[in-house]
Formats: structure tokens, C-alpha cells, sequence
């Protein structure tokens, strides 16, 4: 990028982005094509190395997709080396941008993005802006307070995914502005498409009644809780079948031990592994009903995909769960226990109310345009147009 090509305003993107893979990729480079559609030049300064390999819960960090087209991404980014924090910051500044938004979600990346976030800072031009996933991690450890003060002192506002977010950065900051954006659809993994031609694809019965649990899967994630409905009589004699699809990034002992405890074998189908991007509207597209049974949460990605795909979805009450699933509307928000969540999907089915539920979708999907949060970073970032 050079100075002559810079009527535009200019933003620079820090955070996960190809070639790794996963839902803090896809959301940057998300909002780099918004960016892009409102007329700004965007670059993407990405991950030469995110985590060390010792500790890495997965298979892969690495996507097994192509290079996304018509994005500028740099892999620059070394979480753990020092040195190369000062020379992305100055390679940064020597771009000039008008705004730099850094996603946080992890204390761990505190040191890295807090320190180019604070250099960049000081070319004082530039504005810094947080996206915040989590403020205080789902899985918490020594430390972690003390790594997000240090992030928090370097960049100028927040954008929160949630009001359980907006209300813990204010545990770590006063004084800096911030405000409010729910996490915006994910509408780029495909179109809307007949159950049975999806359940095809994934070598499933094309009649049947399915329910999906997507995406990694950790502990506070509740795949137990979900498992444990499962076995309540009522689903068994309706005929329920569970699709899980996720890569475990938990030990899947205890899950595989307790479909055998459960007798759940021919009816919970496992696709154990790492959905890439290209076969994720066929999970969404074969379900009746997306199944979040989370026992802590702030906001998901997977609530902004089931919206893409017009599905239905049993969430939790916890986080930002039900701010985004508005109970009897868009799906159910019920207790982080089996004989609730098991209650819901037997309602769904019982009551026949799918039809119904999908209207409530298509409507409260409309608040979630990617337009929404490029306003609110602009705002928080004080850009004006």
C-alpha cells in the first residue's frame, strides 16, 4: 500500500485471519469486507503464529481453504516473540491508518496486541478499537486479570458482544468510550437449502427429525447437558436424532462414555473433526433445530449462523444468549439443565412449531447487519465520515 493510493480512509485489522482457520478468522475477514464494500482500504494483519503447538487443544491451526479473494492479508504476527511485535507496530505506522481494530478474546494475547496496539497509539493519527468477545475468559487462569488491564491502558474504546461484556469492561475501565453491538450474522458460509437435499450430502436419512450441536468442542460448551436430554423418554419416543459436528478440544472420553452409558448410539450422530467453510450450510441446512446448551457463555458465532440459515435454536440462560434468542420468538432460552433443554425440543416437535419459529428468526435476524458494528466502531473510534 503506498501514500498515492489514499484519498480513502485507511483501517488496519489485527487479529486471526487466513491461513488460519476457525470463527475468529472468519469474523475478521467478515468485517474486512465490509469495510471494503463502504469504500475504505483494509488490510489484515494476521497471525504468523497464534499459539505455540504445546498449546493448541486441536488438530490443525491452518484452514484447508484458499486464500480469500480480494483481501490484503499480511501473516505477520508472532504472539510470543517481543521483537516481532515492535516490527509489526512499525510496519503498521508506516501505513498511517485511520483506525486500528484489534478482536480480543483471550488474555493470553494480551501482551501481543496490547504492545502494538500501544505503539501504533503513540503515531497518535491512528485510533485504536477493541472488538471484545470475552473480557474475562469462559476458561480462567492465573493472571488473566492483571493481561487484560494491560490490553485495556492501550487502545482508546470498546466494542462489546454482549451486555455480560460491556459490563465487564467497565471491572477494568471507566473512563474510555464504549458501546453495545451484537455479534453480526455470519451470512458467508452459503445459502439457505432444501433439508433433504443437505442431509444427502452428509449421508443422512432425508426423513427424520435432527437437532444440531455445532461447532469446538469444550466443556462450558455443555455437550454433556445436551447428551443427558437426550435420554429423557421423550425425545427417545419421538424419535429425535442428534447431529454434532465439532472438533473436541476437550478430552472426548467422558462424551463418547456417556453416549454408551445413555444407549444414545443410534441416535446421536458424531462428526468429530474441524468443519471447514465450505461444508458448514450443510450441518445447518440438515437440522430442525440448532441446540446451544452452554453452562457459561458471552455470545456465540453460532447463533449469528443459525440465523443465516432461518433456524430455530434452544439456547441457554447465560451470557449474552438470551439478548440475542429472545425466548418464544427466534427459539427458547431454558436453564443450563437436561430436563429443560430436553422440554424444549420435545415443545418444538410436540407443538409443531417450527413454522412459527422461523418467521420469529427472519425477523429478529434483521438487527444483525455488519453495517451495525462499522457504525458503532466508528463511533467508538470518534471517525467521523
Amino acid at each position: 500500500m503506498t501514500e498515492t493510493r489514499s484519498n480513502k480512509r485507511r483501517v488496519v485489522i489485527l487479529g486471526s485471519a487466513w491461513p488460519l482457520r476457525g470463527g475468529l478468522a472468519a469474523y475478521n475477514e467478515r468485517l474486512a469486507r465490509e469495510f471494503l464494500n463502504q469504500g475504505y482500504e483494509v488490510v489484515i494483519f494476521g497471525f504468523s503464529l497464534q499459539y505455540p503447538s504445546i498449546l493448541f487443544p486441536g488438530k490443525t491451526q491452518y484452514s484447508t481453504m484458499p486464500r480469500p479473494e480480494g483481501l490484503e492479508i499480511k501473516a505477520r504476527v508472532n504472539s510470543v516473540n517481543p521483537l516481532n511485535w515492535f516490527r509489526t507496530a512499525r510496519e503498521i505506522r508506516k501505513l498511517n491508518p485511520d483506525l486500528l481494530i484489534i478482536k480480543y478474546w483471550l488474555p493470553f494475547m494480551a501482551p501481543c496486541l496490547g504492545t502494538i496496539a500501544g505503539l501504533v497509539k503513540r503515531g497518535r493519527k491512528t485510533r485504536v478499537v477493541s472488538v471484545v468477545d470475552n473480557m474475562i475468559p469462559h476458561e480462567k487462569r492465573p493472571g488473566d486479570h492483571l493481561l487484560s488491564k494491560y490490553f485495556v491502558r492501550r487502545v482508546h474504546g470498546f466494542v462489546a458482544m454482549s451486555e455480560s461484556v460491556l459490563h465487564d469492561i467497565a471491572l477494568f475501565d471507566h473512563q474510555k468510550p464504549r458501546v453495545l453491538c451484537m455479534h453480526p450474522l455470519y451470512d458467508h458460509f452459503g445459502e439457505p437449502t432444501p433439508k433433504h437435499t443437505a442431509r444427502e450430502n452428509l449421508g443422512l436419512k432425508a426423513e427424520g427429525r435432527y437437532i444440531l450441536f455445532f461447532g469446538l468442542i469444550r466443556d462450558y460448551k455443555g455437550l454433556d447437558v445436551l447428551l443427558h436430554a437426550m435420554a429423557d423418554p421423550r425425545l427417545k419416543e419421538s424419535g429425535v436424532k442428534l447431529l454434532v459436528a465439532g472438533e473436541f478440544y476437550s478430552d472426548p472420553a467422558p462424551y463418547h462414555q456417556l453416549i454408551k452409558e445413555k444407549d444414545l448410539s443410534d441416535r446421536v450422530v458424531l462428526h468429530d473433526g474441524f468443519i471447514p467453510d465450505n461444508e458448514v450450510a450443510n450441518y445447518f441446512n440438515a437440522c430442525d433445530l440448532v441446540v446451544q446448551p452452554y453452562k457459561s457463555a458471552t455470545q456465540s458465532g453460532v447463533t449469528q449462523i443459525a440465523y443465516h440459515f432461518n433456524k430455530p435454536m434452544v439456547v441457554t440462560n447465560v451470557g449474552g444468549l438470551p439478548e440475542m434468542v429472545p425466548d418464544g420468538i427466534a427459539g427458547y432460552v431454558v436453564e443450563p439443565d437436561p430436563l429443560a433443554v430436553a422440554g424444549a425440543v420435545n415443545d418444538f416437535y410436540a407443538s409443531d412449531r417450527e413454522e412459527e419459529l422461523i418467521k420469529g428468526v427472519e425477523k429478529e435476524k434483521e438487527k444483525y447487519a455488519w453495517s451495525h458494528l462499522t457504525d458503532a466502531i466508528m463511533s467508538v473510534g470518534n471517525i467521523e465520515e
